[in-house]
């Protein structure tokens, strides 16, 4: 079959997918390899991209510190989250279109030093006005990290061993956010929430030293300062509507009844509005931000939406499972962090193990294999999550929570390149983790809905139990009564009683509802199995096999 991995650049120099590229004839292509080892730039862009991602989650547990030292409620301080995410979602799929214009490794430079400086920015803010205009900076400087560092990655590497690169990569992008929230309680507890900025000086220096002697672009990746002459302004204002509309109805959903809510259906609005006239905008330019016609390849597009639900999957166990322990287990952040530390130590050996696996067996089974052992996980996570559970329990939970991770992700990750031009390597790294971080914020939104409806559904059903011909209630009821009675005095006994089994009825219902839930997520991956099929068959390490771009 043609040999899309080394395809030409398109002739018109805009980025667009021709109709020519699904037959091409491949003209001789310049070998390149990077003059250190592949291993030390993927060690550098992943110190980089690691320090970006921990921010996405670092603040999370130190919002009431931030909103009391700045004098502002906890409902202002979730803006210092909101901003971020907002600034980082609207720049991470342009990243692509800004490195055609300055080079990909000025551009990743860039963004290091814009995410440093405002890093110490936000340290210094006096007041939350500021911390939120430095937190849109920090957001917009990390919003290209990520998908610069895996493009960097993708070209520095041969295909056959991009496997194992990117299972350092989907190190960093799975277990950043993991210890993103213990880490910064620990700080918060031990120092000043500021220090969550302030230690990003010394890596954000570290990683610009360290780039700008190491990383070089690949002579396929070029400069082009032409392309200010036709900035796409009409794109970049549908982007910012939708982004701005999606993040802040999901972050803001929950606290103001979602849709009861003129302001959310207002951001819902602007969403809708905003990706389609972006979709239909970008595909009708010549020069566009985003390259929409990239899902014109049927192996690229399945890709983006498995990566989208398995985005969704990590950031919705990332937020359930500690979530349930401080609530209901009665943890500090600290220990919730704590009991997630194993589920780490898992990654750290899985994934090496996962990628090294890329390069003997094809994206396709693995993706199967990751899948398959979702749907027993998210099983075993619904029967196992109880109000008994212990710590050493709960360790053990995210250890297997972890595993089917890095198959799922290396495999997805490496498909998306398969059969690709390899000079739109940058907007296949831009796109694929722009959908991975829409998925997670939509995923995390809709379990944590879910988990608050379905709680109430089962109060009510137990409330019915809670009747007088109920005989077991009667014998509870009766025996906490005496119980309070004899300690507290007879008169206050039965309220006494009352209240202590509403409150185990309210405790056993929120249980029941994160119940739920985790087997809603295993119905899911069920489905997830079945559009696991349609990605196109090939051999480990190698490109795309007939009807891979179809």
């Amino acid at each position: 079959m043609p040999d899309l991995e080394n395809a030409s650049p398109s002739a018109n120099g805009t980025g667009d997918v021709p109709t020519e590229m699904v037959n091409p004839q491949p003209p001789p292509t310049v070998a390149w390899k990077p003059r250190v080892n592949p291993w030390l730039i993927a060690m550098t862009v992943a110190l980089a991209a690691f320090m970006e991602v921990l921010d996405t989650s670092i603040a999370n547990v130190a919002l009431p510190h931030i909103a009391g030292s700045l004098g502002a409620s906890i409902n202002e301080g979730t803006w210092v989250l909101t901003s971020y995410l907002v600034a980082n979602a609207i720049v991470l799929p342009m990243g692509a279109w800004i490195s055609s214009v300055m080079g990909r490794r000025n551009f990743f430079v860039l963004c290091i030093i814009i995410f440093t400086v405002s890093s110490f920015l936000c340290g210094a803010a006096p007041t939350l006005p500021m911390l939120l205009i430095f937190r849109i900076i920090q957001g917009a400087g990390g919003g290209g990290m990520q998908p610069m560092a895996q493009a960097i990655m993708a070209d520095s590497f041969e295909p056959h061993k991009r496997g194992q690169a990117f299972a350092l990569y989907g190190l960093v992008a799975v277990l950043a956010p993991s210890i993103g929230p213990s880490l910064g309680g620990w700080i918060t507890d031990n120092f000043s929430w500021r220090w969550i900025f302030f230690i990003n000086i010394p890596v954000g220096i570290l990683a610009f030293f360290l780039v700008t002697r190491l990383v070089d672009d690949p002579p396929w990746i070029k400069a082009d300062r032409s392309l200010l002459k036709q900035i796409d302004y009409l794109g970049f204002a549908f982007l910012t509507l939708a982004m701005g509309g999606l993040q802040i109805m999901l972050d803001k959903g929950e606290e103001n009844d979602w849709f009861s809510s003129g302001f959310i259906c207002f951001t819902g609005a602007l969403f809708v509005f905003g990706i389609v006239a972006l979709i239909w905008w970008e595909w009708r330019q010549k020069a566009p931000l985003i390259n929409i016609k990239l899902f014109r390849f049927k192996n690229f597009a399945i890709c983006c939406f498995l990566m989208a639900l398995v985005g969704g999957v990590l950031n919705a166990n990332t937020v359930l499972q500690p979530q349930f322990m401080q609530q209901l287990l009665g943890y500090t952040a600290t220990t919730a962090g704590m009991a997630l530390t194993a589920g780490g130590f898992t990654l750290m050996v899985v994934m090496p193990l996962a990628g090294i696996a890329t390069g003997k067996v094809s994206a396709r089974t693995l993706t199967l294999i990751g899948f398959s052992m979702f749907v027993l996980t998210f099983r075993y996570a619904a029967y196992e999550t109880t109000l008994n559970m212990t710590f050493a329990a709960s360790s053990w939970l995210r250890v297997v929570q972890m595993l089917p991770l890095p198959f799922c992700f290396i495999s997805i990750t490496t498909a998306a390149y398969v059969g690709m031009p390899r000079e739109q390597s940058n907007q296949v790294a831009g796109l694929i983790n722009f959908v991975r971080n829409i998925g997670g914020s939509i995923l995390i939104a809709l379990t944590n809905a879910q988990v608050t409806s379905r709680a109430t559904w089962h109060q009510q059903h137990l409330q019915n139990q809670m009747l007088g011909a109920n005989s077991a209630f009667q014998q509870q009821s009766q025996a906490l009564g005496g119980f309070f009675g004899g300690h507290f005095g007879g008169p206050n006994g039965a309220a006494f009683a009352a209240a202590s089994i509403y409150n185990q009825l309210n405790a056993q219902a929120q249980v029941q509802g994160y119940q739920d839930v985790y087997m809603e997520l295993s119905w899911m991956s069920v489905g997830l199995i079945a559009l696991a099929f349609l990605l196109s068959k090939n051999k480990p390490g190698a490109g795309a096999s007939p009807g891979a771009v179809h």
